[in-house]
């Protein structure tokens, strides 16, 4: 056997010795290495001294080794690990990787992790950030600028995130403390604690409430045991809500959120036919009104010219009315509870807004037909439309809400076939009761 064969065999039987006397210990050094020396000796050892280590070193560290090791051995490692912790470090690897491995294990404990990494839309730990490092409060300043200078990540950095033995995390350090600090000092002797967390299932709306509150760059998402997940970036979550926005947008005016521009245009028919179709029962509804007061339009056909007008102004009303309620729905700003609030601001805004476009209007009435009966009748219906607008603006959506519908699927077409309604009715039934100023 030639010495350099001797010599592997004696430093592998250390190391496996090293594993089974001190796994924590085992497991630190571990974490201040290379990734590619960690994986290279996680290779070499007897798999069975691997999972006391395995089990001490952040999840983290353990899911860039997963990335560096053979897929063989990540899937050996992962069958004996406990399920719970095997899933917390499989749920911080991408989609492809996570398929990769959990193809590797046995069906049931596959099944297993995979229903433990789900999260909802647009949760807390669908949102967060999975390649974070953390670190021990015992390590020393020096050591862990040399692990961020090698780790070379591309987001930029605010804080480190300290955990204790078992991964929970436990305080913060400033990156600028960091720069400051002695290198010989310990990372707990220069850390803070820590602000404001989040758990995984917590919503997008509870997230931005926290960074706003407190002001913060990063969120720490930890499990229910305390132990860190990932973190949610204030950058990536304003990515995020300006995504969900350009979906709310197309949802209010009935439009599929998976249809694109370049989707097919049978795609685009299936997907908007059924609200196309709605939207003509609602026009349908708004027509009956119209044909209530069929006599009136055919005695004085003005109203006819004039109808456009006053179902105009109280659709843009309610539409403003609704982008803000839906807004302030979206970031916390109200709540369910503050729906009578909301009505009277919005009824007040319409009261004033309708004074104003109905002055305007009254006048350029008067100079195209000179009757008062006209304008009188046009200035009051369009006062009484827009704060009918305003109102439904502020309740459409949180009614849906407290239905428990989705406010940016149906809004629009709920809103629309109020306002027109409220419009028509308001501007032809008081043109009936004032018809004998009509001429």
């Amino acid at each position: 056997m030639a010495d350099q064969e001797k010599i592997d065999i004696a430093v592998t039987a250390l190391i496996e010795r090293f594993f089974t006397e001190a796994p924590k210990s085992a497991a630190n050094r571990l974490e201040t290495m290379s990734t590619e020396q960690a994986a290279e000796i996680l290779t070499e050892v007897t798999l069975d001294r691997i999972p006391p280590v395995w089990e001490a070193i952040s999840f983290h560290t353990a899911a860039q080794l997963l990335e560096a090791l053979p897929p063989a051995r990540a899937g050996e490692i992962l069958q004996l690990i406990d399920p719970g912790k095997a899933a917390s470090v499989v749920a911080l690897l991408d989609n492809d990787q996570k398929e990769a491995l959990l193809s590797l294990l046995d069906t049931a404990l596959a099944d297993e992790i995979g229903e433990l990494i789900a999260y909802p839309e647009n949760s807390a730990g669908q949102l967060m950030d999975t390649r974070i490092v953390v670190f021990n409060g015992d390590m020393t300043v020096a050591d862990a600028q040399n692990i961020l200078r090698r780790t070379s990540k591309r987001q930029p950095i605010y804080e480190l995130r300290l955990v204790d033995d078992d991964q929970r995390l436990k305080a913060l350090v400033d990156i600028k403390a960091l720069a400051l600090a002695d290198p010989a000092q310990s990372l707990d002797s220069i850390a803070h604690g820590v602000t404001a967390i989040v758990k995984p299932m917590d919503s997008r709306e509870e997230i931005v409430e926290k960074l706003e509150t407190f002001r913060l760059e990063e969120l720490p998402v930890i499990d229910d045991d305390g132990r860190l997940l990932g973190i949610i970036r204030h950058s990536a979550l304003i990515d995020a809500l300006k995504e969900t926005a350009t979906i709310d947008i197309q949802t209010m005016v009935g439009v599929s959120k998976d249809e694109r521009a370049t989707s097919s245009s049978w795609f685009a028919v299936r997907k908007r036919m059924p609200w196309l179709q709605i939207n003509l029962l609602t026009a349908f509804m708004a027509a009956a009104v119209v044909g209530l007061f069929e006599g009136t339009i055919a005695k004085f056909t003005a109203l006819a010219i004039l109808l456009p007008v006053v179902a105009g102004q109280s659709g843009n009303t309610g539409a403003q009315a609704l982008a803000v309620t839906m807004r302030g729905l979206a970031l916390r700003e109200v709540r369910l509870r503050d729906w009578l609030k909301v009505a009277r601001k919005e009824m007040n805004a319409g009261f004033w807004n309708g004074i104003s476009i109905a002055a305007t209007c009254g006048i350029a009435v008067y100079l195209w037909s000179g009757q008062f009966g006209l304008v009188l009748v046009i200035m009051s219906s369009m006062i009484i439309a827009m704060v009918l607008a305003g109102l439904a603006g502020a309740l459409v959506p949180m009614g849906l809400t407290r239905l428990g519908q989705d406010p940016a699927v149906a809004s629009s077409i709920v809103l629309t076939t109020v306002t027109d309604i409220a419009g028509l009715f308001s501007f032809l039934g008081i043109a009936t009761l004032l018809s004998g100023m009509l001429r």
